[in-house]
């Protein structure tokens, strides 16, 4: 029984209002049916619950923008063990132009190759993420931008997208578990020569 009810029975009984007791509803159904007394509640159980999921949600959210923003910066920094330091033990990379990476070697090595090239320079940002139902998987997509001379010496950009696939660790950091990137720029003609 609720407190709010206890409390007014035992007051109208303390009080000495027998009489007031039994032509007051104590239990103020005023007549509803019991599928009509329990929507209101229903709704503010589902709003609670609705509004608790979309905080956290936008929390996710926040936290793996902000591990996303410091990964690039990790990157721009040419830092190879910092770079390495946003993926998880098991991840995945599955680099443009590049074999499948599924070790930490492996996954180093291409960037080790990438950033090894001079004047070569990093970026990318996050335009959307995703946080999973379960609470422990997100996805950001973006776009990226790489720059660096190219075989003559003058400056070439790359400009492509990516999704990165963020897996919530058990110290509770996000990590990435799956990196895919691929180029905007269109395929070279093909060659007349047979």
């Amino acid at each position: 029984m609720p407190f709010a009810r206890c409390a007014s029975i035992l007051f109208i009984r303390a009080s000495g209002c027998s009489k007031l007791w039994k032509s007051v509803d104590v239990t103020f159904n005023y007549g509803l049916d019991e599928h009509m007394k329990t929507k209101p509640y229903i709704a503010l159980c589902l709003f609670t619950f609705i509004w608790s999921v979309s905080a956290a949600d936008s929390k996710i959210e926040q936290a793996v923008r902000d591990q996303d923003a410091q990964w690039s910066k990790a990157a721009e920094s040419r830092s190879v063990e910092k770079l390495l330091s946003f993926y998880a033990d098991d991840a995945v990379v599955l680099p443009a132009h590049a074999a499948i990476a599924t070790t930490k070697d492996s996954i180093q090595n291409i960037f080790e190759k990438l950033l090894s090239i001079p004047g070569v320079a990093l970026s990318w940002k996050a335009r959307k993420v995703t946080v999973a139902g379960s609470g422990d998987l997100a996805y950001s997509t973006g776009a990226y931008q790489m720059s660096a001379p190219d075989d003559t010496g003058k400056p070439s950009v790359d400009r492509g997208k990516y999704v990165a696939v963020w897996k919530k660790q058990a110290d509770g950091n996000w990590k990435v578990a799956l990196d895919i990137w691929n180029t905007d720029l269109p395929l070279p003609a093909p060659s007349d020569k047979k």
